[in-house]
C-alpha cells in the first residue's frame, strides 16, 4: 500500500513537474516570438522611414535645379526664392524625425508659395522644357512622399501598440532603448496633408 501511495505521490510529482515544464516552454516560446514581432516592427519602422528620406533627398536636390531654372524668369520673386533655398538648407540640416516634420512643413509652405507666385506672374515659364521636366520630377516625388508617410505612420501605428499592449509590453520594455515609441511623420495642417500643387 505504501508503496502504491508512493508512486501516486512520485506521478503527482511528474505530473506537477512536467505542467510546469510545458508552461516553461511555451512561456519561452512566447517570450521569442514577441520579442522577433518587435524586431520585425522596428526593421519595418527603419525600413519606411529610408524610404522617406530617399525621397526627401530627391526632393531637396531637385530644388535648386528649380530655383536655378525659374530665376531668370522670375527677377521680381528672389525674395520667394531665398525662402524656398533657405527652408530646404533647414530641412536637411534636421536631424530627428520631429525636427524633419517640422522643417518640411516650412519647406512644403515655401514650395507652396513659390509655385503660386511663378504661376501668376510667369506664364512663360510654361515653354520652358526644363521647367516643365523638374515639374514634372517634384509632382513624382511629392506624390511618392506622401505614398512613403502613409506607410511609415502606419508602422509606426502598429509598434507603438505592440508596445503598449499587455503582455508584450513586458517584451518590449526589456529590450532597450531603440525599442521605445516611435513619432509619426505628420504635416500640421489639412492645407499641407496635400500634395503641393506643382502645375499651372
Amino acid at each position: 500500500m505504501d508503496n502504491l501511495l508512493l508512486s501516486g505521490g512520485a506521478i503527482a510529482g511528474i505530473i506537477v513537474g512536467s505542467v510546469v515544464f510545458l508552461l516553461a516552454i511555451i512561456f519561452v516560446c512566447w517570450w521569442i516570438k514577441t520579442r522577433n514581432a518587435f524586431v520585425r516592427l522596428k526593421n519595418r519602422v527603419e525600413e519606411a522611414w529610408a524610404t522617406i528620406d530617399v525621397f526627401l533627398k530627391k526632393r531637396y536636390d531637385l530644388i535648386p535645379n528649380l530655383v536655378e531654372t525659374v530665376k531668370g524668369y522670375a527677377k521680381h520673386e528672389s525674395e520667394t526664392l531665398q525662402n524656398v533655398v533657405a527652408a530646404r538648407n533647414m530641412a536637411m540640416s534636421a536631424k530627428t524625425i520631429e525636427e524633419k516634420a517640422a522643417a518640411e512643413n516650412g519647406l512644403t509652405g515655401s514650395l507652396r508659395t513659390f509655385f503660386s507666385a511663378v504661376a501668376e506672374s510667369y506664364p512663360q515659364l510654361h515653354a520652358n522644357t526644363n521647367f516643365l521636366d523638374l515639374q514634372n520630377q517634384l509632382r513624382n516625388i511629392e506624390s511618392e512622399l506622401e505614398s512613403s508617410r502613409r506607410y511609415y505612420n502606419g508602422v509606426v501605428k502598429s509598434f507603438n501598440t505592440k508596445l503598449e499592449l499587455f503582455p508584450a509590453n513586458i517584451v518590449g520594455k526589456r529590450m532597450g532603448e531603440e525599442y521605445t515609441k516611435r513619432p509619426y511623420f505628420e504635416l500640421d495642417s489639412a492645407e499641407e496633408r496635400q500634395n503641393i500643387k506643382v502645375q499651372f
